[in-house]
């Protein structure tokens, strides 16, 4: 019983980057956006999250809306590959994992940030539930636990309930369309590159502040990637990938209970158990779902003012 209520109480911990990235993901392929960059964002917001807590004197606060902004930053990269260029959006999204990858490698080198210990935030009880006996440790985490299922409330509301929902929804269904309609279609997609793109580097920042507390390079370890994978999975909608956040933090957050209980696995096939069941789902979603009608139409399409359909 201890170790499943241990267990259970460490899945938001594992979860919630998982919830993030693949929101920020949604928000980003609404427009018609491709986004294959998550595991280089999240990489950019964990050592930006860790420079800034280091430089700011231990503010956790200012550490994660740093890492946001840095996301953001360099998400505009992307933006101009794709929106103003028009490279392919697969291969600039690739291209950007790689550029993320060796940049924060080596300014977490030339900064002499690396296991750099970091304070984080503090575990908040969520009182009168915490004072339950046996089960109240299951309610006892830090704030952005908390706050990551009102941000997807308030994503859903935004994108379902809202004009501007509406109009982020028509950029990435038909953008020759909206763009008839007087919406720059290009302006929208740069703002959810950017909006998105700061979810997945707090998400970066959550693993690297407040779950390791420290920076180590590539420390996202493909977590980017099974965001990507999770997004399919969803269909592109963000209660879905909450689900399915939840599903892939229940087998990350049992690999070390597995361990402290003395069951001994190979150490490689502990690592490839998340890949393993990412590819599982993938394929499972293949054979379910044949039905094309959730994704945004013109994903990875690249919209030309002049063009008409």
């Amino acid at each position: 019983m201890t170790m499943l209520i241990s267990w259970v109480g460490n899945i938001p911990d594992f979860a919630v980057p998982f919830a993030l990235a693949a929101l920020g993901l949604i928000l980003i392929e609404r427009t018609g956006v491709l986004a294959l960059g998550a595991e280089g964002l999240m990489l950019v917001g964990a050592l930006s999250g860790i420079g800034a807590s280091i430089m700011t004197g231990g503010s956790t606060v200012w550490a994660l809306v740093i890492a946001m902004i840095a996301a953001a930053v360099v998400s505009q990269l992307f933006a101009l590959m794709v929106l103003v260029m028009r490279i392919n959006q697969v291969i600039s999204g690739l291209a950007l994992v790689f550029f993320c990858q060796g940049l924060t490698g080596l300014l977490g080198t030339l900064m002499n940030w690396t296991n750099k210990p970091v304070q984080g935030l503090q575990a908040l009880p969520l009182w009168p539930l915490s004072e339950l006996p046996l089960v109240g440790k299951l309610f006892v985490h830090n704030p952005v636990v908390y706050l990551t299922p009102i941000v997807f409330l308030l994503a859903v509301l935004v994108l379902n309930r809202t004009v501007l929902g509406l109009r982020v929804r028509a950029v990435g269904e038909n953008p020759q369309a909206a763009d008839a309609a007087g919406i720059s279609v290009l302006a929208y997609r740069c703002a959810a590159i950017a909006a998105g793109s700061a979810l997945i580097g707090l998400a970066g920042a959550y693993i690297s502040v407040l779950s390791t507390k420290m920076w180590v390079a590539d420390m996202i370890g493909g977590r980017g990637w099974i965001a990507v994978a999770l997004v399919i999975f969803a269909r592109w909608a963000p209660w879905k990938a909450l689900a399915g956040a939840v599903l892939f933090g229940c087998i990350e957050a049992l690999i070390p209970q597995m361990a402290a209980s003395g069951i001994r696995l190979p150490q490689y096939f502990v690592f490839m158990t998340p890949y393993a069941v990412t590819l599982g789902v993938m394929i499972w979603v293949a054979i379910v779902s044949r039905d094309n009608s959730s994704q945004p139409g013109a994903l990875g399409e690249p919209f030309i003012r002049e063009e008409r359909r």
